[in-house]
């Protein structure tokens, strides 16, 4: 990691905080993340979450929507994803968390 920098990003017009930092290798990945937190309910109580990442060089990454075609990310910016409620956050650490898990058992 290179940096972190706080920002923010609106969603709906709720301004999240979000902490931005790079990966450094062969490639340079910049991921940007944040939430509002538990809000007390769904979407309509303001809970936001954020995360992004983008190829700042080098970086071989694809993204697929609706079993599409693979779209090559190194000429078309980057991936953002926003979830609204508490238990939406919540699944999503747990995404995460899997994630992370299972591809340091892969290595």
């Amino acid at each position: 990691m290179q940096y972190n920098e706080h920002s923010a990003v609106a969603i709906d017009g709720i301004a999240i905080p979000t902490v931005k930092t790079e990966f450094i290798s062969a490639n340079i990945l910049e991921v940007e993340v944040g939430t509002t937190g538990h809000q007390g309910g769904d979407s309509g109580h303001g809970g936001r979450t954020y995360f992004k990442m983008e190829d700042l060089a080098s970086t071989d990454m694809r993204v697929r929507v609706n079993n599409g075609e693979w779209i090559d990310l190194m000429s078309e910016g980057p991936v953002e994803i926003a979830f609204g409620g508490d238990c939406e956050l919540d699944a999503f650490i747990n995404a995460l968390e899997f994630a992370v898990e299972t591809l340091k058992k892969q290595c």
